[in-house]
């Protein structure tokens, strides 16, 4: 990664660490909440990002889990098309926000698991309550499949 004040201002905003570590933490949290206990696989980390963080594929997600994830593909062909080569250009920067969100007490791995450190989500207000939402959505959804290869597959991603 770049040195911060070598990235350009929008990017080094929206792609902060510390916002891509909520995100995580989110998604795992509702991830973990959906399995009863079970945390979330780390490799699942690096699609919260891609499907949160590009505003029409966020905004093209359902309202719940009701939608199930084969019928959100084959509807959104386009977005799952860019989510490939998005998940991989945000490898780096996810990587980046698991390092912070573990230092700093947001995530915990354990055994190749990854868990939100704080039980509840944070009480937050626009843009950020709409990623967080979604990435509890996307934690949700990926929990519901019981082999995350098949999500990783149905997404056309390569973990």
């Amino acid at each position: 990664m770049a040195d911060w004040r070598e990235r350009p201002q929008a990017g080094a905003a929206f792609l902060n660490p510390a916002l891509l570590a909520a995100i995580q933490a989110s998604a795992a949290r509702a991830y973990e909440t959906e399995r009863r206990g079970q945390p979330m696989v780390w490799p699942l980390c690096f699609l919260v990002a891609p499907l949160v963080l590009h505003r029409p594929t966020r905004d093209a997600l359902p309202a719940s889990t009701r939608t199930h994830l084969p019928k959100w593909v084959s509807d959104h062909p386009v977005l799952v098309a860019g989510l490939s080569a998005r998940s991989k250009s945000l490898m780096p920067s996810v990587r980046e926000g698991l390092r912070f969100g573990l230092r700093h007490d947001l995530l915990v791995l354990q055994d190749g698991m990854v868990r939100a450190a704080q039980p509840q989500e944070l009480r937050t207000t626009g843009e950020l309550k709409e990623l967080l939402r979604s990435a509890a959505l996307v934690g949700r959804w990926t929990a519901k499949s019981k082999n995350p290869s098949t999500v990783f597959t149905l997404l056309g991603v390569r973990p």
